[in-house]
């Protein structure tokens, strides 16, 4: 991999390498822009296969959080860690408190939050050593952000529905989740309390069972989500289920999950274009997490984050507007959004004013 032609070719402004032999620690942290405001990203602890994924993990997670906070008005920049490591094995208060210490030589250019893998018992851990974490469980925080980032995809794919169907309404409409962890778990209840029918998945029996306890479903096998009928597919796991692979079994009218990264290649954008098949493009549905933890940067208000969050609804329909009068890809509308915005308030950065 050829890092340094990567940085350039999408405009990264900083990549760090973290270590604590101590500790165990191996984590990447990376600043993709902070034109608009300082670089907001959570953490995410995976059992990667090799470096260079973890990498090109963090490199993609990255860019994507500058165009989601860019899309939700969010006056923050873009930037993401990976962690290398089981996240159900390999955890302890040295690891999240070393990776705290790198957060704080950062000096607000970078702040955390948790995200798969991680919680707010780590994000606590980390709050030991800066205070630029967000998601935490400390008094006038707003803790665990997955709630929330469910909430907004669920106004975002009812914002699709409401497009591809005429109405928007999911009482009665098949949805086929994949992955039950945090976000996935409460998708499906608000999928369930509106009377949605549910087919789910996950690589882990006990979340399975979690949904199964409270709610009906019917649950495949983790390839099988792929190919079951149903009118929308709500990826909620890792990224890149959108692919030469599973593009021809799809039988979905929308796509709109909380993964990030859905589409392996922008190609898979376009496929899914020609094919009539509506995606909600992942960085505008899904950001309902993000808008909820920044509100902690203004002193944290439920009543004012969840306003926000369902906003996430009009972000929706703002890119589906853009994607119908251009003719152009949903992804393609949502990168247009972000891309403006960033453009328009990086010319207002010209004006000099001198630090203090």
């Amino acid at each position: 991999m050829d890092i340094f032609k990567y940085l350039e070719t999408y405009d990264y402004e900083q990549l760090i390498v973290c270590q604590d032999r101590t500790s165990g620690l191996k984590a990447i942290i990376c600043i993709h822009d902070t034109t608009i405001g300082p670089a907001l990203g959570g953490t995410r602890m995976w059992n990667y296969a090799s470096e260079e994924e973890a990498i090109l993990d963090a490199l993609r997670l990255a860019r994507g959080m500058t165009y989601k906070n860019a899309a939700a008005g969010l006056n923050l920049g873009g930037g993401k860690t990976v962690i290398i490591g089981d996240s159900r094995t390999q955890k302890s208060e040295e690891l999240f408190r070393a990776f705290g210490r790198y957060v704080q030589s950062l000096n607000g250019r970078y702040i955390t939050a948790e995200d798969v893998g991680t919680t707010v018992r780590d994000m606590d851990w980390v709050h030991l050593e800066t205070n630029f974490v967000t998601g935490v469980s400390a008094s006038g925080a707003s803790g665990d952000p997955s709630p929330m980032t469910a909430r907004g995809v669920w106004r975002g794919m009812k914002a699709a529905a409401k497009e591809k169907f005429g109405k928007d309404s999911l009482q009665g409409k098949k949805v086929a989740i994949q992955g039950l962890g945090h976000v996935g778990y409460y998708l499906a209840k608000h999928l369930q309390e509106e009377g949605a029918k549910l087919i789910v998945t996950d690589i882990h029996e006990d979340a399975i069972k979690r949904v199964l306890n409270e709610m009906e479903a019917t649950v495949v096998g983790p390839d099988e989500i792929f190919g079951v009928e149903a009118d929308i597919f709500a990826p909620c796991a890792m990224g890149a289920v959108v692919n030469d692979e599973t593009i021809p079994r799809f039988k979905f009218a929308i796509i709109a999950g909380a993964a990030n990264n859905v589409l392996l290649e922008e190609r898979h954008g376009d496929k899914l274009h020609d094919l009539g098949i509506l995606y909600a493009p992942d960085y505008v549905i899904n950001s309902g997490g993000v808008i909820n933890v920044a509100d902690e940067l203004e002193g944290y208000n439920r009543a004012r984050a969840l306003q926000k969050v369902d906003m996430v609804y009009d972000n929706v329909e703002k890119v589906l507007k853009i994607a119908k009068e251009m003719n152009i890809p949903t992804y393609k509308a949502a990168d247009r959004l972000a891309e403006e915005r960033i453009r328009r308030l990086g010319q207002i950065r010209s004006t000099y004013l001198r630090n203090r």
